[in-house]
C-alpha cells in the first residue's frame, strides 16, 4: 500500500506513476485552475490530470511553471478528444495540448472515449508519440473490456492505463479484475460520485469510525483496491484533506461493506452509448 502522497505505481512499461493526483475537470481556465494547481503542488501533489475537452491546459501550463517544481518530479496528465480522433489529428491534437501546457514531453497521454470506427487509428498516433519519446507512457479513458480487446488485437503497445468512472456506487469487479490480469492500470475519474456519496450511510458509518472524512473513505478505498485515483477540488482546505489518507487503514470488513454499495449506476455516459 502507498504509505505518502509521492509514492507511486509503476506501469507495464516501468514508468512510475502516482497513486494520487488532482483532476481539474469543470475547474475554470484562468485563476480558478491556477490556483487550485498550485495549492495542489504546495502540498505535495506530483500528479495533474487535464484533458483537452476541459479547456484549461493553459492554466494547468502556467500554474506549473510559477509552481517552481522540477519538471522530472511531475507527473501530467493530458486526453485526445473525441473530435480529434484519427491518426493525423491526433498528431495534431498533441501539438496543441504540449503547446497549452507549455511543455517538451508529457507524462501520460489517453483516448478520452472509445469513439467507433476512430480509436485504433487513435491508438496508433500514440505508439507513434510513445515511440518518439514525446510521451512516457500512453493509455485510454472509458473503455470497457471489449473496447480493449477490441485495441489490444492490432495494438503493437498494450494501454499502460485505463483511466473509468470507478466509485462505490460502480465498482467495476470485472473490469478491475481483467486490467489487473493485463498488467493496465485502472484509475478512478469522479471517485466521490461529484459528492453524491459523501451522504452515503455506510460511508459516513465508516469515517465516523475511523476520525476521517467520508471522502477521505472513498480514496482509501480506491487505494486499497490498486486503482489510482484523481479527486478534483478548487478549495485548498478539501485539496489538503481529500490527500491526508496514507495514516490509517480500512479493515476487510470495512472493505467488504463498501464494495457490497455497487448497484452498477453512473453518473457520467455510459462508454457503450455515448454521443458526443
Amino acid at each position: 500500500m502507498p504509505k505518502n502522497l509521492q509514492d507511486t505505481t509503476t506501469l507495464h512499461n516501468g514508468v512510475k506513476m502516482p497513486w494520487f493526483g488532482l483532476g481539474v475537470f469543470k475547474v475554470k481556465e484562468g485563476s480558478e485552475v491556477v490556483d487550485s494547481v498550485k495549492a495542489a503542488l504546495k502540498h505535495g501533489y506530483k500528479s495533474i490530470d487535464t484533458a483537452a475537452v476541459y479547456k484549461n491546459e493553459e492554466g494547468v501550463g502556467q500554474a506549473l511553471k510559477e509552481a517552481g517544481v522540477a519538471r522530472e518530479e511531475l507527473f501530467i496528465t493530458t486526453k485526445v478528444w473525441n473530435s480529434d480522433q484519427g491518426y493525423e489529428s491526433t498528431l495534431q491534437a498533441f501539438e496543441t495540448s504540449m503547446g497549452k501546457l507549455g511543455l517538451d514531453y508529457l507524462d501520460l497521454y489517453l483516448i478520452h472515449w472509445p469513439v467507433a470506427g476512430k480509436y485504433k487509428e487513435t491508438w496508433k498516433a500514440l505508439e507513434k508519440l510513445y515511440k518518439d519519446g514525446r510521451v512516457r507512457a500512453i493509455g485510454v479513458s472509458n473503455f470497457h473490456i471489449h473496447h480493449l480487446k477490441d485495441l489490444m488485437a492490432d495494438a503493437e503497445i498494450k494501454p499502460m492505463v485505463n483511466q473509468v468512472e470507478y466509485h462505490p456506487h460502480l465498482a467495476q469487479t470485472e473490469l478491475l479484475e481483467f486490467c489487473k490480469a493485463e498488467g493496465i492500470q485502472m484509475e478512478a475519474w469522479s471517485p466521490l460520485k461529484q459528492g453524491v456519496l459523501l451522504t452515503e450511510p455506510t460511508i459516513v458509518e465508516i469515517a465516523k469510525k475511523h476520525d476521517k472524512s467520508p471522502a477521505q473513505i472513498i480514496l482509501r478505498w480506491d487505494l486499497q483496491n490498486g486503482v489510482v485515483t484523481i479527486p478534483k477540488s478548487i478549495k485548498e482546505h478539501r485539496i489538503i484533506e481529500n490527500a491526508d489518507i496514507f495514516d490509517f487503514e480500512l479493515s476487510s470488513e470495512d472493505m467488504g461493506r463498501l464494495n457490497s454499495l455497487n448497484k452498477d449506476d453512473r453518473i457520467g455516459a455510459d462508454p457503450d452509448n455515448f454521443d458526443f
